[in-house]
């Protein structure tokens, strides 16, 4: 019984989650509705999706560890569990450091949205989102520290979720700074930094 539940709020929460965090990401199409407490709003849905919901559903993987689905899904992958501890730190620990860089770059904009922020420097002249690419992996990293199949394959969701969190936001940017954030769009590649060419 824990385990169903555990699983029907790990869905639910994710969904909360996936829902504010794509509406704080939309602080400027917003103000064109309800004016500049828009990007209050936004910091309240951002809280909301990005600190609480996402707290709810990380602590659903623990609790899966404890409690898995009585599922034909085997309960641990057929390696010792050693082996996915090493692949979760191999995955965790430049996800981690890619999402404190970029907070460091993006200051308090990373929780709380406001209208005066300048655009970003540091990491974001390489790529446009290093912290949903450091915090994406960290679900398939939590996963196999959880040494868990259902879980590894659960976190699949989390892709097209977090990307369309990237595109909303950029739909945003381009309201909130105009032609300077469409001609960012055109030197810096969203994901992937391009390779440095040689002289």
């Amino acid at each position: 019984m824990i385990a169903i539940i555990n699983v029907i709020v790990m869905i639910v929460a994710g969904a909360l989650m996936s829902i504010f965090y794509l509406m704080s990401v939309r602080p400027a199409a917003m103000e064109q509705k309800i004016g500049e407490r828009a990007y209050k709003r936004a910091a309240t849905y951002r809280m909301i999706g990005g600190g609480i919901c996402m707290f709810v559903v990380m602590a659903n993987y623990v609790i899966y560890y404890f409690y898995p689905l009585p599922i034909s899904l085997p309960r641990f992958f057929p390696w010792p569990h050693w082996i996915s501890a090493i692949i979760a730190a191999l995955i965790g620990i430049p996800g981690t450091a890619l999402m404190i860089i970029s907070a460091r770059a993006t200051g308090e904009e990373a929780m709380v949205p406001k209208k005066e922020h300048i655009m970003y420097e540091g990491i974001y002249r390489k790529i446009r989102h290093p912290m949903a690419v450091g915090e994406l992996p960290l679900w398939f990293a939590m996963a196999f520290a959880a040494h868990s199949p259902f879980l590894l394959i659960f976190s699949l969701v989390w892709i097209p979720v977090w990307y369309s969190w990237c595109i909303a936001e950029e739909k945003d940017l381009l309201i909130r700074y105009g032609e300077s954030y469409a001609e960012y769009c055109r030197q810096v590649p969203r994901f992937i930094p391009r390779r440095q060419k040689k002289a």
